[in-house]
């Protein structure tokens, strides 16, 4: 008998307040071959039950509410950090500094090229299994 093993995919998460960002960014990361999940906001991430199931997070920085280093303080408090790319539409060299530092992986500027992003990806994750 042959027994076939299903590697599931790794989960990435993006939290964006706009919607057209996590949308479009939710396609171009499907179509690579991982899963995706959006949030609005950082609380939705940290109320979702698939929370500890993530891998990597996309996350703006400049929300309303919370930000995206307050909700990444957050994770990193919990003991449970997940690997980050931040991506803003206000660069600022303080802020870069702060989330490099913090130990995010990368930190883009919108809009960036889609190749910036995979490579960001590809650095945490390795390439999307076969």
């Amino acid at each position: 008998m042959q027994t076939v093993t299903t590697l599931q995919q790794p989960l990435i998460a993006i939290v964006d307040d706009d919607e057209t960002v996590r949308v479009t960014l939710s396609s171009l990361i499907r179509s690579l071959g991982y899963r995706v999940l959006k949030f609005a906001g950082g609380q939705e991430l940290l109320d979702s039950p698939n929370r500890g199931d993530i891998a990597c997070l996309i996350s703006d920085i400049q929300m309303p509410g919370m930000t995206g280093l307050e909700l990444y303080d957050r994770l990193a408090a919990s003991g449970k950090p997940i690997p980050t790319i931040f991506v803003t539409a206000y660069p600022d060299e303080k802020g870069r500094d702060r989330a490099m530092r913090a130990g995010a992986f990368c930190y883009l500027q919108k809009p960036f090229a889609e190749e910036e992003l995979l490579t960001c990806i590809r650095t945490i994750l390795g390439p999307p299994a076969a």
